[in-house]
């Protein structure tokens, strides 16, 4: 065997046997570490089921709050519902709000008139006549307010209702809408149950009146609440959760109190999960979780051994080429065929992609940059050598061409076309306003005939200046239209606030002296054009300019310096 044949040989030993050892280890002190803390992982998941149920709980709650006002105030006014409440009739009542149900998703309707009278409920057709006045919701929609409660009734135990008044077309009371989600009824704490995988019972006061928990195959309705944690939730009108034995069993629990309008807690809700189920459930993550890690090991011990195995020809040739290229020379041809080490391989190809890699991101978000209005920005040449410094400094070169005007060293018109193309966009998918200045130094030519093109070059880059320092915000953008004339982009601005900075920037020009040798030719003055838009996907950047230079038109008519 020769020497490189051994080396080789060797090379593969030190690299893959090391690691199979330590991935082995791995999966030992996993199996260990998943072992030890299986206890405070299951009860982590104990807490996190129950948080989880908690929070699912809450939703329902305010779901149920939400579908009762909404049906309330909808029915309210409803233009079928109302006639039928004008005109006192309770067979068209019952059937205009009794197709709603499913619609709004509530369980019952209580129509009555303006003086408390039931005209009609959905969940009991027969009755009708009885004054509801004692129900919270009815007297407050009485007063004009919608209001959502807890409350109980006669037949209904539990539910949440809201009251809306209802008004005839000219604008006189004629009765009240009550819409209620019910509580007491076993379907709700079945889809209770369905929806949070946990058991769910109803208390009206102390006792169950709809649950899901079961013995002997019959619901448990009609049993007592624990009297300790009765004190506490219905007399303490304070929530409850921790551990309770029901029936032989522990369940994590979670006990909320309703409370009415009267601040009385006259109901109260349980959720509970048997914690020998959410052991169960989390013995079995545990178990796919280490299933799952040995998996993952072996994959990765045999993905290694194979990627070890082909590294067997290191590359001298490739290695002394890929020097040069990270030196500077470009013109070099690549060619792997000769083997040499693979640890000098990986370091100068690593430095290759480095250097590479810094030059195109930097190159990349230069010409972004500049694209988008940026020209401040520049990328450090100072990291490179040889012809990736030359090709760096080429770029800014390029780059300070194609987007500064050379006169006045801000953006010239291609880089605001590309700037207010990307803003346009913004606007149209945020929604948002975008604004535009058209700015246009009063008898430019004038000024020029008087003092020379050398002084008004001077004053074009004191206007330069004294725009951008009037913008107080990062993203607005100041640009040389051409000539005389300078344009400003103002994202997320509507018309009031791009007027407000057009004034600011007027008035800096007029208050701002210009060197010059001599004084008569000191100041000059702006006229501009303002407008602002949200604009659609239908919208034209053309009418958008458009209607900024006929403000800018505007206000040279006016007699210039202002800003319409």
């Amino acid at each position: 065997m020769t020497l490189v044949g051994r080396y080789k040989k060797s090379f593969k030993a030190r690299i893959i046997l090391p690691a199979i050892i330590i991935l082995v280890v791995l999966v030992v002190i996993l199996n260990l570490y998943s072992s030890v803390k299986f206890l405070n992982y299951s009860e982590n998941m104990i807490k996190a089921q129950a948080v989880a149920n908690v929070n699912s709980l809450m939703f329902y709650i305010e779901a149920s709050k939400g579908n009762s006002k909404t049906a309330a105030v909808s029915m309210a006014l409803n233009i079928d519902a109302v006639e039928a409440i004008k005109k006192r009739d309770r067979n068209e009542i019952l059937r205009v709000f009794s197709s709603m149900h499913e619609f709004y998703q509530v369980d019952y309707y209580t129509v009555c008139d303006n003086e408390g009278l039931v005209l009609a409920r959905t969940h009991e057709p027969g009755s009708f006549g009885d004054s509801v006045l004692n129900q919270q919701n009815v007297k407050d929609a009485m007063d004009g307010n919608i209001m959502t409660y807890f409350e109980a009734g006669t037949v209904v135990k539990v539910s949440v209702r809201t009251g809306a008044p209802v008004y005839d077309t000219d604008g006189a009371l004629i009765g009240v809408v009550s819409a209620g989600v019910r509580f007491d009824l076993d379907a709700a704490v079945d889809s209770l149950k369905r929806k949070l995988n946990a058991e769910a019972t109803v208390f009206y006061g102390d006792t169950r009146i709809a649950t899901t928990i079961m013995r002997d195959g019959v619901r448990i309705t009609g049993t007592a609440l624990d009297p300790a944690i009765s004190e506490i939730v219905i007399e303490g009108r304070r929530e409850f959760s921790g551990e309770a034995d029901i029936l032989g069993k522990q369940y994590k629990t979670f006990y909320m109190p309703l409370l009415n309008a009267k601040g009385e807690a006259f109901a109260a809700f349980f959720i509970g999960t048997p914690l020998a189920e959410l052991k169960a459930i989390s013995d079995i993550i545990i178990r796919d979780g280490i299933l799952i890690g040995l998996f993952g090991l072996i994959i990765s011990v045999m993905i290694l051994f194979a990627f070890l195995t082909s590294i067997s020809r290191p590359i001298i040739k490739l290695s002394a080429s890929m020097d040069d290229v990270a030196k500077g020379n470009l013109n070099i041809n690549i060619d792997i065929k000769a083997e040499d080490e693979v640890g000098r391989l990986g370091q100068s190809s690593q430095k290759l992609i480095d250097i590479i890699r810094k030059l195109i991101e930097e190159i990349n978000k230069t010409i972004v940059e500049h694209e988008g209005g940026n020209t401040d920005y520049c990328l450090d040449t100072s990291e490179f050598h040889g012809d990736y410094k030359k090709l760096a400094n080429r770029i800014l070169e390029l780059a300070d061409l194609g987007a500064v005007d050379q006169l006045t060293k801000i953006p010239n018109r291609r880089c605001f076309d590309n700037r207010l193309k990307l803003e346009w966009d913004r606007a149209i998918r945020g929604g948002t306003s975008l604004g535009i200045l058209l700015i246009d130094v009063d008898k430019f030519k004038g000024y020029n005939d008087a003092y020379g093109h050398t002084q008004g070059d001077v004053a074009l880059k004191t206007v330069a200046k004294v725009i951008p320092q009037s913008l107080k915000r990062a993203v607005d953008f100041a640009a040389r239209w051409g000539g005389e004339e300078f344009v400003v982009l103002l994202p997320d601005t509507d018309f009031e606030g791009a007027l407000e900075v057009a004034e600011r920037i007027r008035a800096g020009v007029e208050n701002t002296v210009i060197p010059s040798e001599n004084e008569g030719a000191a100041k000059v003055t702006v006229s501009i054009g303002v407008n602002s838009k949200k604009p659609t996907p239908d919208s034209l950047i053309g009418d958008f300019i458009t209607l900024a230079d006929e403000a800018l038109y505007r206000a040279k008519e006016a007699g210039r310096n202002r800003a319409l």
